[in-house]
């Protein structure tokens, strides 16, 4: 393969990935500013689709399965009560752009600046340099989210840092499944525990910044 079609093939997937995630944040944003019923009802949604992915995963293995509900419960819970504050669509709404920011900025530059692996007997996809991009485009939007407030960066780094922890954690686990993804329902991404996987570390994370921090 040439130098070129192996850079073709990097991004083969961008445009698929790009209209599912562009249609997912599109739905939840709009139930993140509605909250009450839209933001419980995306979160009934989305749990079960991560409980369905998680049973299917463990393969009948019981013991497993309530680890399930320590590995996704606690993050739903959170995101519910952060929304309920008083100041919750700010809060939520900084976890989302700290954690989608990061995603997309390590995706991006990881591929293109590439150089050594961050994990490699984790993910062996991801790099140092896109755990690098992925943080300062974390910090950048959590700063721009909490209208610029140089102060909000030291909480938007520890959710960065919580988020990739999740990632990570989610691709340790897909290792011992034996799988390359948790499941094939959104186009380019995988599965919702794919996607979310460092919603699910962060969240608990945000709701303890939540009692101690003002964005």
């Amino acid at each position: 393969m040439s130098g070129r079609d192996a850079g073709a093939g990097r991004w083969r997937d961008l445009g698929v990935r790009t209209v599912s995630g562009a249609a997912l944040a599109l739905v939840a944003l709009a139930s993140i500013w509605l909250g009450g019923t839209a933001w419980l009802s995306c979160l009934v949604v989305v749990g079960a689709g991560m409980a369905a992915e998680w049973l299917a995963l463990c393969r009948g293995r019981t013991g497993l399965r309530w680890a399930g509900v320590a590995y996704i419960g606690p993050a739903l819970l959170c995101l519910l009560w952060l929304r309920g504050l008083p100041d919750g669509l700010r809060w939520v709404g900084f976890l989302a752009a700290v954690v989608w920011s990061g995603d997309i900025g390590a995706y991006l530059i990881g591929r293109l600046v590439g150089g050594p692996r961050l994990a490699p007997r984790i993910s062996p996809g991801k790099t140092v340099s896109g755990a690098a991009g992925g943080t300062l485009c974390a910090v950048l939007a959590g700063v721009a989210a909490a209208s610029g407030h140089a102060a909000a960066a030291l909480p938007a780094l520890a959710l960065s840092l919580a988020a990739q922890a999740g990632d990570l954690l989610e691709s340790a686990l897909k290792r011992r499944f034996g799988v390359k993804d948790s499941g094939s329902i959104i186009p380019g991404h995988g599965g919702l525990l794919d996607r979310l996987d460092g919603v699910l570390t962060a969240a608990p994370l945000a709701a303890v910044l939540a009692l101690t921090v003002r964005l």
